[in-house]
């Protein structure tokens, strides 16, 4: 097998995603119906229909983004016959993205999963003050460069390296004024841009640790069973497939960083050449090319990727 299924994060979410494959296809309308149903509330009518505002709130985006990747999936199964067991070497996501590969990979039930990325999106948006925290995009400078920056911008403050995400992208986080620091700095040592994101709380940094506290607590009330593929873990960025390891490096998640980078090279290392992102947006097959040389990133979104797709498999075969 040289497949691998990856999801993706926050901030590829749009108004409108999935919309188009669930009245297309009943499989990715019954994901939308049990994603509301487990939630209490029209989730589905936010995602269609917004307002952008309210799906960009961290505890929507969340379980919106998952919802739409495994409605694709579902589509890719019954109409280009998918199979996560049959078909992917790996399963890995960026940061949300890792519980839409473990719903995709039947560690997780879709209900479980939707319910535990509101558990994280709300404590994760609580665990720091709005304004206290900040995200940066350090672009030009490789990780351990970035790493060294956000060292010396620390001063007794927080701020580490929160995603990695390849192709000298490196995001850092942290205490709002340690993250502006690291930004001026980051321009002295040859970043070729250096900026603010626009999210609402500090993900991936120690500041995150009453999130990390209440998702050990969530997901300790949840069955995760054997993935039908192994999982790249974004801790690691190498591939787990027993369920307590798969709770524990969940909850460092929610602190630690994002290796895509070196989760993408493990996959390409281990004879992956093709990396099929299933959901919205196109980030990911965007940073595979930059990552591992000759991989091809194939984004399925809508029903007019479900052809090119079966095609792409058929040629990972």
């Amino acid at each position: 097998m040289t497949a691998a299924f990856t999801f993706p994060g926050q901030g590829s979410q749009a108004i409108g995603m999935g919309k188009a494959l669930a009245d297309a296809f009943p499989v990715a309308k019954a994901v939308f119906d049990e994603v509301d149903s487990a939630l209490g509330e029209k989730l589905t009518a936010i995602i269609w229909d917004g307002p952008a505002e309210t799906l960009q709130l961290t505890e929507n985006a969340q379980p919106a983004l998952m919802a739409v990747s495994i409605a694709t999936l579902r589509v890719l199964e019954s109409e280009a016959g998918f199979s996560v067991g049959r078909n992917a070497a790996f399963v890995a996501g960026h940061s949300l993205g890792e519980y839409s590969a473990l719903a995709a990979a039947g560690s997780l039930t879709v209900s479980d999963t939707a319910r535990l990325l509101r558990t994280r999106g709300l404590a994760m948006q609580k665990a720091v003050p709005v304004g206290a925290g900040a995200m940066a995009a350090l672009l030009g400078l490789d990780y351990e460069a970035a790493v060294a920056v956000a060292n010396e911008a620390a001063q007794g403050q927080v701020c580490q390296a929160a995603n990695d995400n390849g192709g000298g992208q490196v995001v850092v986080s942290g205490d709002k004024a340690a993250v502006d620091r690291a930004v001026e700095i980051a321009k002295t040592k040859g970043a070729k841009r250096a900026m603010l994101l626009p999210v609402s709380a500090p993900f991936h940094c120690k500041l995150m640790q009453p999130a990390a506290d209440a998702m050990a607590q969530a997901l300790a009330g949840v069955t995760i069973k054997p993935p039908a593929a192994p999982l790249v873990s974004n801790v690691l960025a190498s591939a787990i497939t027993d369920p307590d390891e798969i709770r524990r490096r969940l909850v460092e998640q929610v602190t630690g960083t994002v290796r895509w980078r070196e989760s993408v090279a493990y996959m390409a290392g281990q004879g992956v050449t093709r990396f099929f992102e299933i959901g919205a947006g196109k980030v990911l097959s965007g940073l595979v090319k930059r990552i591992a040389d000759g991989a091809v990133g194939v984004s399925v979104g809508g029903p007019n990727d479900i052809a090119a797709a079966k095609d792409a498999l058929a040629a990972s075969a």
